[in-house]
C-alpha cells in the first residue's frame, strides 16, 4: 500500500473522510481497514457496520475481507446495502412504526396498483395524474426524508390540483393496513424509528464500534440523515468517496453530503488518495484540468508514477453519421493492431446517440454489447413505436396489434382481447380484421366498441398516407395522433425525457430509407444481427452506466453544447447542473487506461430538427499541452479547429472546404447512391406484392355465405337463445328471447 492508503487504513479513532479519486484503490482501502480493525481486536465482525450501494459491491467486499482476515470475518451481519441493513433493523422493531415483523416489501408493480386504488378512491383522473407519476413524486419525497406531515405545502399542492400531500398520506395509511412497505419506506421508516425512539437509537449506536461507508458522494438526504444519527454515538465513522464523481443528482444524490463532512463531524481527518493506478499521465492531466473548473469540490489532483502515454485526442466531424463512421474505422484499426474488443468502450451522454453506432457496427460486422440497458431497437418505447408502424404497413401483424391496441391505455383490457382472439381463431383471420367485424356487432360493450372503432379508423387513415407522406413525417403523425408521444410527455419519471429523445431519433433514422416497407425490413435485419457467436465485444453505454468500469480505449462522442453539457441539466439546475455535467465528463475521461478519444459534430438532430452545434465548453477547459487535435479517421476534421484551440468558433465555417470535409461529402454521396439502389429493390419487391389495400385487409368480406338461415334458432353464450331475423354475410341479426334484438357474428353462435 502507498503511504496515503496506509494512513487511511490505520486511522482508527474518530471521523475519517477518505477522498478517493478514480483508480486510486478505494476498495482495497475499505476491505483492508475492516480486516485491520478485526485483527487488532478493536471490534468483532458483528460490531462493524459496513454500508455499500449495491449487492454486488457488498458481496465483493465480504469476499475480500474474508480473504484478508479469515473465517472470523465471513459472518459480518451488518455488511450490506443501505436498504438491506435498514430492513433488518425495521423487522426487529416493526411494531414501533406501525408494522409487523413479517411486513411485505412491495415491488414497483404492486406499488402502482395500490396508488391506482388511492387515486380512484379520491376521484382523481389517473390519465391526467398517472399513478406512476405519483409513485415517482412520493419516492422523491422519501429520498429527501420527508413523510406526509413534512412535505412542503407548495410541493404537496403541485400534484392533482392540490391533493398530492393527501394522496401521499392515504397511500401510507393503506401500506400500514396491508402490513407493507415500499422500497423508499425501508430507509424512511428506519429513520423515523431511530428518531422517535432514543433507546433503540442508543442500542445501535453502542452496537456499532465502527461504521464504514462506500461511495459516500452518492448518498441522498434520507441516507445521510440515517447515517449521521447512527454515527453520533462512538463517532468512529469512515466515509470513502469522491466528490468529483458525484453524478447521480437526478436520482436524489446530494454532493453536499460529502462536502460538509467536516461540519457534521468536527475534528474529522481528511485523507486524499491521489495516486492513480489506472490511467496514463496525459489522461490524468486532462481530467484534472477539466474538473478544476468546478467550485463545489474539496480539491485533489490525480497523478501517476507511470508513463505519460498517448495524449487524449479531439476530432471534429460533420455530423453524427460521420462520427459513427470515424469511430468505427478507428476501432477496426485498433483491432487489426491486436487490441481486444472487450477493452474498447463508447460512452455517450444520451441513449439516443447509440443507434447510429449500433447500425454502423452491424454494417462493419463489429461485435458489440449495450451495457446498462437494452439495445436501441429493443427499448420498450422503440418496440411500441415500431408496432404501430408494422400495423399500418401490414394489418395482419397480430403480434404488433396485440402490443399497442391498449397502449396508451384506452380501456381495452384482457377481456376484450380474448374476445378478439376467440373470433380470429374461429374464422382464421387476423386480429385487426376480427376487431373490424366485432365493432359492427354487440358482443363488445358500447364504450369498448366505440374506442376500438376509432382506433381502426385511425389505422385506415394512417395507411392512406403511406404513399403520400415521407415515412418520418408519417411516423410523427402516428405517434402524435395515437396519444403515444403525449403519454410520455405526461410521464413525470426520470426516464420519460430519454424515451422521448429515443423516439425522435427513431423518426430521424427513417429518413435514410426510401419508404416505410424498406425501413421495417431494415429493422428486421438489424434485430436479427445478434453477434451471438462473439465472446469478446466492444461496449456501448451511457456515461452514467460507466462509473466503476475501466477500458484501455474510451471513445467520447457528442461533446457539443446542448448535448454535453446537456441542456436539460443547465435549465433545471443552473450552475449545480453544469458542475454535475462536468463531473460526468471527468468520470468518462478517467475510465480510460491508455487512450481517450473525444469527438464533436457540427450538425446534429436535436428535438427532431437539424441544428448547427458548437463544441462543448468543456473542450475549452482541456490543457493544450496534453491534448492532440487530430483529423478523424474518416477524414472529416476541421483545420480551423487546431489553429483556434477550441476557442475561435468563427473559424469552423471556413473549414468546410478542407480536403477532409470534401472526402466526407463524397462518401456521403456514395452511401446515398447505395441507399437508392437498396430503395429500388425495396420498391420492386413491394410492386411484386401488389398495392397494400389496407381497407380491404380491415373490412370483412360481405360476400361470404352464412351457415344460418332466417328463422333458425341459435344460442349465444352472452345473450342466450334467439331466432335469426336477418343475415348479412357473417353477421346475424338475432331476436334473443331475453336480450332483445342484437347484431352478432355467426362465429359466436351455435345452432339452438
Amino acid at each position: 500500500m502507498n503511504a496515503e492508503q496506509r494512513a487511511a487504513v490505520e486511522a482508527m479513532d474518530g471521523p475519517v473522510l477518505v477522498l478517493a479519486g478514480a483508480g486510486t484503490g478505494k476498495t482495497r482501502v475499505l476491505t483492508t481497514k475492516i480486516a485491520h480493525i478485526i485483527s487488532q481486536g478493536r471490534a468483532r465482525a458483528h460490531e462493524i457496520l459496513a454500508v455499500t450501494f449495491t449487492n454486488k459491491a457488498a458481496r465483493e467486499m465480504r469476499e475480500r475481507v474474508a480473504a484478508l482476515a479469515g473465517p472470523v470475518a465471513e459472518g459480518m451481519p451488518w455488511l450490506g446495502t443501505f436498504h438491506a441493513i435498514s430492513t433488518k433493523i425495521l423487522r426487529r422493531h416493526a411494531e414501533l412504526v406501525g408494522l409487523k415483523s413479517s411486513f411485505t416489501i412491495l415491488d414497483t408493480d404492486d406499488q402502482i396498483r395500490l396508488l391506482k386504488q388511492v387515486l380512484q378512491a379520491e376521484n382523481v383522473d389517473d390519465k391526467r395524474w398517472p399513478a406512476r407519476a405519483l409513485a415517482y413524486q412520493i419516492d422523491a419525497w422519501k429520498n429527501r426524508g420527508l413523510d406526509p406531515a413534512h412535505v412542503p405545502a407548495g410541493e404537496a399542492a403541485a400534484f392533482a390540483n392540490g391533493k398530492g400531500g393527501l394522496l401521499y398520506a392515504l397511500y401510507q395509511e393503506r401500506l400500514k393496513v396491508l402490513n407493507a412497505a415500499d422500497f423508499g419506506d425501508l430507509l424512511l421508516e428506519s429513520l423515523r424509528l431511530l428518531r422517535d425512539n432514543p433507546d433503540v437509537l442508543k442500542q445501535y449506536q453502542d452496537r456499532f464500534h465502527y461504521m464504514l461507508v462506500d461511495e459516500y458522494q452518492d448518498t441522498n438526504s434520507v441516507q445521510y440523515l440515517w447515517l449521521r444519527l447512527l454515527a453520533q454515538g462512538r463517532r468512529n465513522v469512515c466515509c470513502v468517496g469522491d466528490d468529483d464523481q458525484s453524478i447521480y443528482g437526478w436520482r436524489g444524490a446530494d454532493v453536499d453530503n460529502i462536502l460538509r463532512f467536516e461540519t457534521d463531524f468536527p475534528g474529522a481527518k481528511i485523507i486524499r488518495l491521489e495516486r492513480n493506478y489506472r490511467s496514463t499521465g496525459h489522461i490524468l492531466s486532462v481530467a484534472a484540468s477539466l474538473i478544476a473548473h468546478n467550485q463545489g469540490r474539496l480539491g485533489k489532483t490525480l497523478f501517476t508514477d507511470g508513463e505519460l502515454g498517448e495524449k487524449p485526442t479531439v476530432a471534429g466531424v460533420w455530423d453524427s453519421e460521420e462520427e459513427a463512421r470515424a469511430i468505427g474505422e478507428e476501432i477496426e484499426q485498433l483491432t487489426r493492431a491486436g487490441h481486444g474488443f472487450e477493452e474498447i468502450a463508447i460512452l455517450v451522454r444520451a441513449s439516443f446517440q447509440m443507434r447510429e453506432f449500433e447500425e454502423r457496427f452491424i454494417t462493419l460486422g463489429l461485435p458489440y454489447r449495450v451495457i446498462g440497458g437494452p439495445r436501441f431497437y429493443e427499448r420498450a418505447e422503440i418496440r411500441d413505436a415500431l408496432a404501430y408502424l408494422r400495423c399500418v404497413a401490414q394489418p395482419a401483424d397480430d403480434l404488433a396489434f396485440e402490443r399497442i391496441f391498449n397502449l396508451p391505455k384506452r380501456g381495452l383490457g384482457d377481456a376484450t382481447l380474448q374476445l378478439l382472439y376467440d373470433h380470429a381463431r374461429r374464422e382464421r383471420i387476423p386480429l385487426m380484421r376480427a376487431a373490424q367485424n366485432m365493432v359492427e356487432t354487440e358482443e363488445l360493450k358500447p364504450k369498448q366498441r366505440q374506442t376500438l372503432r376509432s382506433l381502426l379508423t385511425d389505422f385506415v387513415r394512417w395507411a392512406a398516407l403511406i404513399d403520400v407522406k415521407p415515412q418520418g413525417e408519417l411516423a410523427e403523425i402516428i405517434l402524435e395522433e395515437s396519444g403515444y408521444t403525449d403519454m410520455w410527455r405526461k410521464d413525470r419519471t426520470a426516464e420519460a425525457a430519454g424515451r422521448l429523445e429515443n423516439l425522435k431519433e427513431l423518426v430521424r433514422s427513417m429518413e435514410e430509407f426510401p419508404d416505410l416497407a424498406g425501413f421495417l425490413e431494415h429493422i428486421s435485419l438489424v434485430m436479427e444481427a445478434e453477434n451471438k457467436d462473439a465472446e469478446a465485444r466492444l461496449s456501448i453505454m451511457t456515461l452514467h452506466a460507466a462509473k466503476g468500469l475501466e477500458f484501455e480505449t474510451v471513445f467520447l462522442p457528442g461533446w457539443e453544447e446542448g448535448l454535453f453539457p446537456h441542456q436539460r441539466s443547465l435549465d433545471e439546475s443552473g450552475r449545480a447542473g453544469l458542475e454535475e455535467e462536468r463531473r460526468l465528463a471527468y468520470v468518462g475521461l478517467t475510465r480510460a487506461k491508455l487512450r481517450a478519444k473525444i469527438y464533436f459534430a457540427t450538425n446534429r438532430r436535436i428535438h427532431g430538427l437539424w441544428q448547427t452545434t458548437i463544441p462543448s465548453r468543456f473542450l475549452d477547459e482541456l490543457p493544450a499541452d496534453h491534448v492532440d487535435v487530430v483529423e478523424a479517421a474518416s477524414g472529416s476534421a476541421y483545420g480551423g479547429y487546431a489553429q483556434s484551440r477550441f476557442a475561435n468558433m468563427d473559424s469552423y465555417a471556413s473549414s468546410y472546404s478542407t480536403p477532409g470535409w470534401q472526402r466526407a461529402q463524397q462518401r456521403r454521396a456514395e452511401d446515398a447512391k447505395q441507399g437508392q439502389d437498396k430503395g429500388s429493390s425495396f420498391k420492386e419487391s413491394r410492386a411484386r406484392r401488389g398495392p397494400m389495400q389496407i381497407e380491404g385487409e380491415l373490412v370483412a368480406s360481405s360476400g361470404a355465405s352464412s351457415a344460418f338461415a332466417i328463422g333458425a334458432r341459435v344460442f349465444h353464450v352472452k345473450f342466450g337463445y334467439g331466432e335469426v331475423a336477418a343475415v348479412d354475410g357473417n353477421k346475424l341479426t338475432v331476436d334473443f328471447d331475453k336480450a332483445g334484438r342484437k347484431m352478432v357474428l355467426e362465429s359466436f353462435v351455435q345452432a339452438g
